[in-house]
């Protein structure tokens, strides 16, 4: 793991998006394309904003979520949501965004179709994880009994999460998938974040602290971005 920190989150946000741009724009250059893994949540809005006014060909990166809640669009909780409004905005509206969001009745009723969205992804470019207070990240859960299924070395590219300590059904990149990356970045801010990377450096369970499952992964090896306001 490598441990980057930054004065506030305005240096951290600019200088992360200096990195994302580097990688997509190498990426083109090497294989015509990019591909960046997102997260939702409050933590990278100032980022997604720079991104997006950074000029780039996005015409030529496609952009998906690490994970999402089973929510249309149309609700305030939807990672999609925030991203179309934060993200896929002035140069970077020319992106490809790829939803994981299906109108079914239940999210495990929506993988089926989600699978065949996703399943011709070749390795991305960087994914970007966040991390909650329990030490989840992407949408598994600890407290989630598929929390295993998402962890194994064998887990299908998505899966349908039921957290039992946040609200609604998710739908998640397992491990494997998300690990099937050129980079990989830990985006935090704020300084209980910071303890709570610390309790997770400090044990091996990954069942009780998914990020672990990441933080102790060496290829590729996992950058955090760390602002503590």
């Amino acid at each position: 793991m490598q441990f980057h920190q930054f004065s506030d989150s305005n240096e951290l946000n600019q200088q992360f998006a200096n990195r994302l741009i580097a990688l997509l724009s190498d990426a083109i250059a090497q294989r015509g394309a990019a591909y960046l893994v997102v997260s939702g949540g409050r933590t990278p809005q100032g980022l997604f904003s720079k991104l997006s006014q950074t000029d780039l060909d996005w015409s030529k990166v496609t952009i998906t979520l690490a994970d999402d809640r089973f929510l249309p669009e149309s609700e305030a909780d939807s990672n999609e949501r925030l991203v179309k409004a934060s993200l896929l905005q002035h140069h970077a509206a020319a992106a490809t965004f790829i939803s994981l969001y299906a109108p079914t009745a239940t999210a495990e009723l929506a993988v089926p179709e989600l699978l065949q969205r996703v399943k011709h992804l070749p390795t991305f470019d960087a994914v970007i994880l966040g991390m909650g207070e329990d030490g989840h990240t992407a949408s598994l859960f600890p407290c989630s009994q598929e929390v295993g299924q998402g962890l194994a070395a064998d887990a299908p590219d998505l899966l349908a999460v039921n957290p039992t300590t946040a609200p609604y059904q998710r739908i998640s990149f397992s491990k494997p998938r998300l690990l099937n990356s050129r980079a990989l970045f830990l985006h935090l801010v704020g300084t209980s974040k910071l303890t709570v990377l610390e309790q997770a450096q400090a044990a091996t369970d990954e069942l009780a602290m998914p990020i672990r499952a990441f933080i102790h992964h060496t290829a590729p090896e996992l950058a955090v971005m760390f602002a503590a306001k």
